[in-house]
């Protein structure tokens, strides 16, 4: 599998690292661009290099390399994450303003129907942002908030990231085992009267593994051969 990854200047920059490492463990290519204000975010809000972050993608480009072969649709790839996206870089993706390397593999994932993730990264939004998000939703794009899952009971900021990571790492269909996910094997009781609503506190739930546990390592069967 071959996917553009694209790190913007909002806030999560965690967020695209740990997915780059994911993602070399699950021997995905990955083509990374930075935007100048995603490598100063990098630095800010982490104790990696940038060199370090461009290392853990397999081919780094600069945002200004609008030569590149991921700006051609010709290029063929399997889809593209902006993970943080920004609400600038989203709003030029709106509208086609490709005026760097980000915004124009944007515009090519979705002119050529594939698989587009935007983890965009803002609270709250105002009309603007959800007008921008609910046109690119239509036109195709996954919109995806890095929002937190409580039923996991994550005790920690590596266990929000890894969940996020997972669920982005979900809507391009590669399996992984990165998350503990909700199982579907125990049907709810109805609740009819208030001696149900006592009794529901000793229901099991419904989950696989809790956060208390090590996260089990990453491991995928996708298919590798397209690599």
């Amino acid at each position: 599998m071959r996917l553009v990854v694209a790190m913007t200047g909002a806030t999560g920059s965690a967020l695209g690292i740990r997915l780059l490492e994911v993602l070399g463990a699950l021997a995905v290519e990955t083509h990374l661009i930075l935007s100048d204000w995603a490598r100063a975010t990098i630095k800010l809000e982490t104790d990696h290099s940038v060199e370090q972050v461009r290392a853990l993608a397999s081919h780094a480009y600069s945002a200004r390399d609008l030569a590149a072969g991921i700006s051609s649709g010709s290029f063929r790839t399997d889809g593209m994450v902006i993970c943080p996206c920004s609400m600038k870089t989203l709003s030029a993706i709106r509208i086609g303003f490709s005026d760097n390397l980000i915004t124009r593999a944007a515009d090519v994932t979705l002119k050529e129907r594939r698989r587009l993730v935007l983890v965009a990264r803002e609270a709250p939004l105002s009309e603007i942002h959800l007008e921008n998000m609910h046109y690119l939703a239509r036109a195709g794009a996954v919109i995806f908030p890095p929002t937190v899952a409580y039923y996991a009971r994550p005790t920690s900021v590596e266990e929000v990231t890894n969940y996020v990571v997972g669920r982005v790492i979900d809507q391009l269909g590669i399996e992984h085992s990165l998350i503990n996910r909700w199982k579907d094997d125990q049907q709810p009781i109805p609740v009819a009267d208030e001696r149900q609503l006592l009794e529901a506190d000793d229901w099991p739930t419904p989950i696989d593994g809790r956060s208390s546990r090590p996260l089990r390592p990453v491991t995928g069967t996708h298919d590798q051969t397209s690599c």
